[in-house]
């Protein structure tokens, strides 16, 4: 064989096995863990978690138990995302899905420490290594990007990247929050044990960084704003209507009542109790007027106090139903009776054109 051809042939042999040599994220080694838990920090983070996000991550963290909540066990997404990743959609929630914010100073039930100290408990369950992974902009074609995403990610991931049966990626505080590489990672790597698949074998590096790009130009115009938060319902102010008459709602399997029903009664000036069952910072966001905050976690014995047991009671969430079930349930254990919850949640009611309250929103300035 001469030079020529043994050179040919190296070539053809490192062409071919360049085609199957799989993206890799671009990482800079890795980052020591994070400080560990006390015994106690740990056993309060642990309730803390069955208590406020089992109800829809799953009780093992293994996600999707409701509202196509992510998985919290997933290997790539600790290694790649805390703690931040982890901590701000925690602290301060997803605007425009079911995740609330769970940090007090934006009306939830956990202090600053807990949200921390939540964060770390589930990095330590997840059991792996931080990446340092790289904090440069991934560049590609947005608008490859945007091709290869309708054909790969649409089904579940929506159109417009509002979430079906996966989480909402074009959603304006995910996308403020995590890097360009976070997002890459997640596209190359999967998310272990869900419907997310790893990319890395199927898609090319061009094509992945044109995704990548792609969702990133769905934060452009992104604009911070806080909500001015309201005073709580007090006690006296819970049922709605005193005066009014009972709606007398037919209640699907015994136990939903649907949007139009409601809203017919709401405007005839029924009387009812109606019950927010999400984290409290979302009822500041958005909520049925005349609602009062009544978080699916909150010690029921504490939240009924106020609530006579011949009203009709209405509870609604956003997911759609799950938190609101969960309420309903325990409420009917402690007897009572006239409950319902509503059938489409409070996203389905504002996507048939329905009023809700909203708080005061003010632009934070440069």
């Amino acid at each position: 064989m001469d030079f020529k051809t043994s050179i040919y042939l190296f070539l053809i042999i490192v062409i071919s096995l360049s085609s199957f040599t799989t993206v890799q994220a671009n990482t800079t080694g890795t980052l020591p863990p994070p400080r560990k838990l006390t015994p106690e920090q740990a056993k309060v983070a642990s309730a803390n978690y069955q208590k406020y996000c089992a109800l829809c991550h799953g009780e093992n963290r293994e996600g999707h138990a409701n509202d196509h909540a992510p998985s919290l066990k997933s290997k790539s997404l600790f290694e790649s995302g805390v703690p931040h990743a982890i901590l701000r959609p925690m602290s301060y929630g997803r605007k425009g899905t079911a995740m609330g914010g769970y940090l007090d100073e934006v009306g939830g039930p956990m202090t600053l420490d807990e949200t921390w100290d939540l964060t770390y408990w589930l990095f330590e369950q997840a059991g792996v290594e931080r990446l340092k992974l790289s904090t440069n902009p991934v560049l590609g074609d947005i608008k490859l990007g945007e091709k290869i995403y309708q054909k790969e990610c649409s089904q579940c991931h929506g159109i417009q990247g509002e979430g079906v049966t996966a989480p909402a990626l074009g959603n304006q505080s995910a996308l403020a929050h995590n890097t360009d590489e976070f997002i890459r990672h997640a596209i190359i790597n999967g998310r272990q044990n869900t419907p997310m698949v790893a990319f890395k074998d199927k898609l090319s590096s061009e094509e992945i960084n044109s995704i990548t790009a792609f969702l990133r130009s769905k934060a452009l115009g992104w604009k911070e704003e806080r909500t001015i938060l309201k005073a709580l319902p007090a006690p006296e102010e819970y049922v709605i209507n005193k005066d009014g008459k009972d709606p007398n709602f037919t209640l699907k399997d015994g136990m939903y009542v649907s949007s139009k029903d409601l809203y017919d009664a709401m405007k005839n000036k029924k009387r009812m109790v109606l019950l927010d069952t999400r984290v409290t910072s979302v009822w500041q966001t958005a909520h049925l007027e005349g609602s009062i905050p009544f978080p699916y976690y909150a010690d029921l014995d504490e939240t009924v106090k106020g609530i006579p047991f011949d009203v009709q009671i209405v509870a609604y969430c956003s997911c759609p139903r799950a938190a609101a079930d969960y309420t309903i349930k325990k409420l009917r254990a402690k007897g009572y009776t006239r409950t319902a919850v509503l059938w489409e949640g409070i996203f389905g009611w504002m996507h048939l054109g329905l009023p809700v309250m909203r708080g005061d929103i003010e632009g934070v300035k440069d």
